[in-house]
C-alpha cells in the first residue's frame, strides 16, 4: 500500500493561513499534478506530505494525513522513518558534493547498511531505476556536481530510490533543465509509477497534461478541484480553473 489521504488541512505561517481545508486523496501507483499560479500553495501542501513545513518556523498544522491508515502527524510519528517512505525530488538537482556512489549509498548508510556488496547492488539498482546507470556506471567515483544537470536530477531521483520510498514527492522537477533532459525525466517518471506513488508540483500545464493520472489546481491556499487529467484539462467543474489552463491568469 502507498496511498494517503488528507482530510480538512489547514496550515499557517504565524497569523498567515498558507492552505485552508485541503481534501485529497493521494491513489496507489498513479501521478497526481499540483497546478496552480506561483503563491497557490501547491508546494506548501507538497512539503506538508512528508512534514517539511517542520523545518520552517512558526508553521503549524491542523487535520490529519494518513499514509496507510496512520496519521503522519500524530505525536509518535518518526520523522525520520516517515521521510524514508515519502522521498523527495526537489526543484533544483542539489546532489551532495560526494562521488555519485557516495550519493546514492548516503541513505542506505544512514539507515545502518554498512554491507560493500549490498551498497554496490543498492546503488546499482537505484542508478537503474532512475535510468542514468549506463550513463555513469564507468565513473562512479566521479563528482556528481562534474555531471550535467538533467544528469543530476536524475541522480537525484536515484538517490530518492535507494531507501526504497512508498510515495515520490517532486517539486518542479524538469523547471531547472533543458528539453531534452525534461523529456527523458518525463519518461522516467511515467516509468516509475509502476512501484510508487507519485505527486509532482508544476508550473507546465503541458507536462501535467501529458504524464499525470489527476490533476489537482491550487488558488490562495485553496482546493479549487481534484480530478482525472483529461477531465481537468478538458471539462473542468470550476470557473477558475478552466480561467487558469487557457491562460486567462496564472
Amino acid at each position: 500500500m502507498a496511498e494517503m489521504k488528507v482530510r480538512d488541512l489547514d496550515l499557517w505561517y504565524g497569523d498567515f493561513q498558507g492552505l485552508k481545508n485541503i481534501n485529497m486523496d493521494i491513489i496507489e501507483n498513479q501521478i497526481i499534478a499540483f497546478i496552480g499560479p506561483s503563491g497557490s500553495g501547491k508546494s506548501t501542501f507538497l512539503k506538508t506530505l512528508n512534514r517539511m513545513n517542520d523545518l520552517v518556523e512558526n508553521a503549524r498544522v491542523e487535520g490529519t494525513i494518513e499514509l496507510d491508515g496512520v496519521d503522519i502527524y500524530a505525536p509518535n510519528t518518526d520523522v525520520n522513518v516517515l521521510r524514508k517512505k515519502v522521498g523527495m525530488v526537489f526543484q533544483n538537482p542539489n546532489p551532495f558534493p560526494k562521488s555519485i556512489y557516495d550519493n546514492i549509498a548516503f541513505g542506505p548508510r544512514t539507515h545502518g547498511i554498512t554491507d560493500k556488496n549490498e551498497l554496490d547492488e543498492i546503488v546499482e539498482n537505484s542508478l537503474k531505476g532512475a535510468a542514468i546507470w549506463d550513463e555513469v556506471k564507468d565513473h562512479l567515483d566521479r563528482s556528481a556536481l562534474s555531471i550535467s544537470g538533467g544528469q543530476q536530477q536524475r541522480v537525484c531521483i536515484a538517490r530518492a530510490l535507494a531507501v526504497e520510498p512508498e510515495i515520490l514527492l517532486m517539486d518542479e522537477p524538469t523547471s531547472a533543465l533543458d528539453p531534452i533532459s525534461t523529456a527523458k525525466i518525463e519518461e522516467l517518471v511515467t516509468t516509475l509509477k509502476e512501484d510508487y506513488t507519485i505527486a509532482m508540483v508544476t508550473h507546465n500545464m503541458q507536462q501535467a497534461s501529458r504524464i499525470s493520472d489527476r490533476t489537482a489546481f491550487f488558488l490562495s491556499g485553496e482546493l479549487i478541484e481534484t480530478d482525472d487529467t483529461t477531465k481537468i484539462f478538458t471539462n473542468p467543474e470550476h470557473e477558475d480553473t478552466e480561467n487558469y489552463i487557457s491562460g486567462r491568469f496564472g
